[in-house]
């Protein structure tokens, strides 16, 4: 099973593999979706009868429809687009003399939107799919976007002295940056928390250090790139030092999903 959006990648198949089963990725509005995918991939709507009938012409089994809004979409009513659409294709696709039996109904579910999302895809499948359509799904985000905690090491400290400013913030160093598990910030604007978790011989898990106030830190991976900031603005003790350590709860995202395929 694989997706096709264009005629270039039907001849391929047509070639390499002419028995797979095909679905037709269609184009959707991602516009309110952190990770974008329709300006990479997916057919137009004026162009899916044209490919529907070259699929035909080359004795290729399409089977279904698929599309994504978007990876950690923050609109529902996207997927009611795309089910309309959805079934747009269905219809030209019986047309052509296809039967098609499935709809991927993508991803783009977080754990913050998850029931929002259900609340209105469900009513639309239901409006406008019959329940011999089998419905599948791609829930990459909903399942990692909180996988794990990470926790990392301060080996550097600097104080910067603003202008106007009395009080000094600082700059911490971490052993861990862009290039490494925090890569989400490039690839899905993920917005890392910092905590404390070791300050000295205090273990300050779900805690703070005594005897400390909150200063402002930004906090910047080991490289020398400019680009590798873990976080540009975060309130902190202003008792940290080198060797300290710091945990992020909630590390995740669609990019660890994709990075896994």
């Amino acid at each position: 099973m694989m997706t096709f959006d264009n005629a270039e990648e039907l001849y391929k198949v047509k070639k390499f593999f002419p028995d797979a089963r095909l679905f037709l990725r269609i184009c959707t509005d991602d516009s309110k979706a952190l990770c974008r995918l329709s300006l990479k991939y997916g057919a137009p709507l004026d162009s899916t009868r044209h490919l529907l009938e070259l699929a035909k012409d080359l004795r290729l089994d399409v089977v279904g429809v698929s599309f994504h809004v978007g990876s950690g979409s923050y609109d529902p009513t996207a997927f009611v687009t795309a089910v309309q659409d959805a079934r747009r294709v269905f219809d030209e696709a019986a047309e052509v003399g296809y039967d098609l039996r499935t709809l991927d109904v993508g991803g783009g579910y977080g754990n913050d939107n998850f029931e929002a999302i259900a609340a209105v895809l469900g009513p639309a499948i239901d409006e406008y799919f019959p329940p011999s359509v089998r419905v599948i799904a791609e829930p990459g985000r909903y399942y990692v976007s909180s996988a794990f905690t990470i926790a990392t090491h301060i080996i550097a400290r600097r104080t910067v002295q603003e202008d106007g400013s009395r009080n000094p913030s600082y700059m911490l160093y971490l052993n861990d940056g862009v290039y490494g598990n925090f890569s989400g910030i490039l690839f899905d604007h993920q917005k890392p928390v910092p905590k404390v978790l070791k300050h000295g011989d205090e273990y300050c898990f779900e805690s703070t250090p005594t005897d400390s106030q909150l200063t402002k830190y930004s906090i910047w991976g080991p490289t020398c790139d400019g680009i590798d900031c873990v976080s540009s603005f975060s309130y902190l003790p202003d008792v940290l030092e080198v060797g300290d350590w710091l945990y992020f709860s909630d590390m995740g995202g669609s990019y660890y999903h994709l990075s896994s395929l």
